[in-house]
């Protein structure tokens, strides 16, 4: 049934769309009841509603809602956050932690800084060291070589309102920032100190150089640590980086095995030069002192020997004459007696008398019968004992 049919609006078939005129009674019979009226037989009332009743609905619904717009300017602020109070987009009020109330939409607005939250910008990557970005990455030494660098930097806030208001962008203030101040200590070092031994004082530099750029701009942050997270050479010179690496281990390996000889060499012969200095010098000192003992005592015994001459020379003849029988056998000799030869053992009789048993005499002290004419001839023999003989005769 099109609408230009003349049976549209009129009770039809069961088929047909419902009559406009029922569906106005009904509107109407709603509407009464919400008011409190219902017209009798499904008829609609002819009487007004009640003025005061719908007054006083408006009225609870209007406190209502002006309660809930009211309790809409109450926030909370933790301890370790700060409220930023804005009248009419302005910045108002600064609000410590705690519960606060502020004037409700449109008039004030809020917005809530966490000082403590750690914040990471990732430079020379994203989430991964293997995810590079190479145009910030990709820096020059002083010695005017090229190397990879992956750092992080880590910060918090320390002025929420610097924060808010004088950086549209405060991440990217820090990144851009991060990479002039790498750029910049890299530029001015040397390859193998960025690379090796210097990576801590490089970190260092960097993140005095990055705190210094953020306070000029006045962003409120403050960077908290800046971590290397990866340095190489570019992937290109990869190889003969590692090259010159080895050669140079090899060569550190071999000094340093030198210096280990040196050590133990060098200490060793110094301590046997001193040892033979310190030896010739005790010579020295001691042939110095017997030569003057030497000489005193020779000065002593010139003296006395131009004193009393004959008596100086008896004596030195008999300390020399002891000083050779105290290391000699001693034999006295029969020369007088023209049968046996006889002969006393005189170092033996010293020892049995101090006590001492032949046995234990050294070889030195054994006695043996010397001939002082060895001669195997009997005749010569009584030659010579009759020549003795005539001797002791003669007057």
């Amino acid at each position: 049934m099109s609408l230009n049919d003349p049976q549209w609006g009129k009770k039809g078939g069961g088929n047909g769309p419902p009559d406009l005129d029922e569906l106005w009674r009904n509107f109407n019979r709603k509407l009464n009841g919400m008011f409190g009226k219902r017209g009798g037989s499904g008829a609609p009332s002819a009487q007004p509603p009640d003025l005061r009743k719908i007054g006083g609905g408006i009225g609870m619904l209007a406190a209502l809602v002006v309660v809930v717009w009211l309790a809409s300017g109450f926030y909370i602020v933790d301890e370790k956050q700060r409220g930023v109070v804005f009248t009419f987009g302005k910045q108002s009020d600064l609000t410590s932690p705690g519960l606060r109330w502020r004037l409700p939409y449109p008039f004030q607005s809020h917005e809530i800084v966490n000082l403590s939250q750690v914040r990471t910008v990732e430079v020379g990557y994203r989430n991964t060291v293997k995810t590079k970005v190479l145009k910030e990455s990709i820096m020059l030494t002083d010695d005017e070589n090229i190397i990879d660098i992956q750092f992080a930097v880590q910060y918090t806030l320390k002025d929420p309102l610097d924060y808010l208001f004088n950086n549209k962008k405060p991440d990217d203030t820090v990144l851009q920032a991060a990479e002039t101040a790498f750029r910049e200590v890299v530029g001015s070092s040397k390859m193998d100190f960025v690379l090796y031994e210097g990576r801590e004082q490089v970190a260092m530099a960097a993140q005095k150089q990055i705190q210094e750029i953020l306070d000029r701009y006045k962003t409120g942050i403050a960077v908290s640590r800046v971590t290397m997270q990866n340095a190489q050479p570019p992937e290109q010179v990869q190889a003969a980086f590692d090259d010159a690496v080895k050669a140079k281990q090899d060569l550190e390996r071999q000094k340093s095995e030198g210096q280990a000889y040196f050590n133990d060499v060098v200490p060793k012969a110094r301590g046997a030069a001193s040892r033979l200095t310190e030896e010739a010098q005790g010579y020295r000192q001691r042939v110095l002192a017997n030569a003057e003992g030497e000489a005193s005592r020779f000065k002593q015994v010139l003296a006395e020997y131009n004193k009393a001459p004959q008596v100086m020379r008896d004596r030195m003849y008999l300390e020399t004459l002891q000083q050779i029988m105290a290391s000699t056998s001693k034999i006295l000799l029969d020369a007088k007696g023209s049968g046996n030869l006889l002969y006393l053992p005189l170092d033996k009789i010293m020892q049995m008398s101090a006590g001492v048993l032949p046995e234990t005499a050294t070889p030195s002290s054994k006695q043996t019968l010397v001939d002082p004419t060895p001669n195997p001839d009997p005749a010569a023999r009584s030659r010579d004992a009759l020549r003795g003989r005539e001797r002791e005769i003669r007057p």
